[in-house]
């Protein structure tokens, strides 16, 4: 049965309308691809949060553990992980060995920045590192500044730890507080998902 718009308006059928939806669907898939939605990765009672709108990550002036200085940036198609961290967190003690895990199980497909906040007291900041096993972690203080006044304008810190997903195309996608299990199901789902983004 053919059906008809009222008042002189364009005839169609029931058929021409199922025909043209896989292309309308093709059109909005292509359109709004960008939009797409990360997969849900959880720590305790947060998970992962996307930030808009994306601002490129900003160039961090640290030291590294011996003092010396150090550039921290996004590289191009690589995933960056900026971690928070301090020396009073609790939750540090477990999110620490856990980035440095995930480092350790992927160095060619990541990079890793823990950047301690509360202290540019080196000997404070290996004495707490050494109690754990972040051996495959590159860890840095911020004693110049640059990661608080960039926490002002992009890494807003909303928790302790709090880790920053950068995509490959050098941009803050989104952050995580807590002590999340990067190496599970769901943290290998996310870093995929960000993996392919353009």
């Amino acid at each position: 049965m053919r059906e008809t718009a009222r008042e002189g308006g364009p005839v169609l059928s029931r058929r021409s309308i199922l025909m043209a939806a896989p292309a309308c669907l093709a059109l909005l898939r292509a359109g709004h691809a960008q939009d797409r939605w990360p997969p849900v990765f959880e720590a305790g009672r947060s998970q992962f949060t996307m930030v808009r709108p994306r601002a490129p990550m900003p160039q961090l002036r640290l030291q590294d553990l011996h003092g010396r200085d150090a550039v921290v940036t996004a590289k191009p198609g690589r995933i960056t992980l900026v971690n928070f961290w301090a020396t009073w967190c609790a939750a540090c003690k477990l999110d620490l060995p856990m980035l440095a895990s995930l480092a350790g199980s992927r160095p060619d497909r990541l990079d890793i920045a823990a950047i301690c906040t509360d202290t540019k007291d080196l000997r404070k900041v290996r004495t707490f590192l050494g109690s754990l096993a972040v051996s495959n972690l590159a860890c840095y203080v911020d004693a110049y500044g640059t990661a608080a006044q960039a926490s002002t304008e992009m890494f807003s810190i909303v928790g302790m730890p709090i880790t920053y997903l950068i995509g490959t195309n050098g941009r803050v996608e989104g952050y995580i507080t807590g002590a999340p299990d990067w190496l599970s199901p769901a943290g290998s789902r996310l870093l995929q998902f960000y993996r392919e983004q353009d």
